[in-house]
């Protein structure tokens, strides 16, 4: 495990050289898990987003996630950009503008941005479905990664594109590029930790492996907490609970000196 987290200038220098893994991260003990795993890169939405995070993994790479529609003019997204950055994270995602990704490169913030699927801008390439299929899909592929380049951000989220695509396009910028489900030919792969963890409980995407089935731990821990409450109150409800042992005692004398102290009491 490194023994400190990359720089942007790291990450573009050493482009086409290596693959780092990117994981999604819900919360600081997931961050402390990937930290502890070798994870590079790790994001965090900008709603959960504290120095928690950055305690837990100091030596990772952290990504906030800005929350396109809720962030929405320019102003708001170099407000929370900042106060991303001052709470510990390296840099920012962002599906904003080329004109808010432009303003923010001004002002030294580190952006990643998002080419292929973006979800939130899905009703525009068809729904939850690949980008890039056709020779005019992939060049509008390449030409929004261009277009993010030159507004200056460092790096940008590939979306379910060809591989084959995925790799040109990665090929013939300066982006360091980030694939999630569109192949080995970018600088990074990029999952969720819900997915990894098996923590999904609805669609699991195809392009997303599943390393562990931590839902069905969770239905048992879960059953053993209303296993416990239901022990509880039959407990009390017995009698049972409090016995004795979980009492503090006092002396007979002292408690029939209070008893006595209470004769004429109210």
């Amino acid at each position: 495990m490194a023994s400190t987290r990359p720089t942007v200038a790291e990450l573009q220098a050493e482009k086409g050289l290596r693959q780092r893994t990117n994981v999604y991260v819900d919360s600081v003990d997931e961050a402390r898990a990937a930290a502890k795993a070798g994870i590079d890169i790790v994001t965090v939405q900008d709603s959960r987003m504290s120095s928690e995070y950055r305690e837990a993994a100091p030596v990772v790479f952290m990504v906030a996630g800005l929350d396109y529609g809720v962030v929405v003019t320019t102003d708001d997204y170099l407000r929370a950009a900042f106060q991303m950055l001052q709470l510990g994270a390296d840099a920012v995602w962002s599906a904003a503008s080329l004109e808010t990704i432009s303003r923010m490169r001004a002002e030294g913030i580190p952006v990643v941005g998002h080419v292929g699927l973006i979800p939130a801008r899905r009703t525009w390439t068809g729904g939850f479905k690949a980008v890039g299929k056709t020779a005019d899909s992939a060049a509008e592929v390449f030409r929004q990664t261009k277009e993010l380049e030159e507004a200056g951000a460092f790096a940008a989220e590939i979306e379910v594109v060809p591989a084959e695509v995925a790799t040109e396009i990665s090929r013939r910028t300066s982006l360091y590029m980030i694939s999630m489900g569109s192949g080995a030919g970018c600088d990074a792969q990029y999952l969720f930790s819900t997915d990894i963890l098996g923590t999904n409980r609805g669609h699991v995407p195809r392009h997303a492996k599943q390393y562990r089935n931590l839902a069905a731990e969770e239905d048992r821990l879960h059953a053993e907490r209303v296993v416990a409450f239901q022990e509880y109150a039959s407990d009390v409800a017995t009698g049972v609970f409090p016995d004795a042992t979980r009492l503090v005692s006092i002396a007979e004398d002292e408690l029939e000196k209070f008893r006595s102290g209470l004769e004429g009491a109210s």
